[in-house]
């Protein structure tokens, strides 16, 4: 079981890693929308292509209020971080057991 340990551990780490770049992304995206960039930009592409899979389940729960506030890029923050400080360090005290 020593062998299974670590790469669970650097996994777990990895992942972490991975959704604070996501969680950047959503962020800078939810900025870029109140300032209206050109939509044919190709880092405007790129963002909204990376962003798009954590917020539209959260678009089809929570519609837009009316005046055009869209909080999905909150919920699906706050999802990432439910992720991370919930079930990425259990996964990693499971690596760390393993590793005993």
């Amino acid at each position: 079981m020593y062998a299974l340990g670590y790469p669970i551990i650097a996994a777990s780490q990895v992942i972490g890693y991975l959704l604070t770049v996501w969680t950047w992304v959503i962020i800078i995206n939810a900025v870029l929308t109140w300032v209206r960039p050109d939509p044919g930009n190709p880092i405007v592409l790129a963002l909204d292509r990376l962003s798009e899979p954590a917020l539209r389940p959260f678009r089809r729960w929570v519609p837009a209020w009316q005046v055009g506030l869209d909080l999905s890029p909150l919920f699906a923050i706050l999802a990432i971080q439910l992720v991370q400080r919930g079930i990425l360090p259990i996964l990693e005290r499971f690596g760390r057991e393993l590793s005993r």
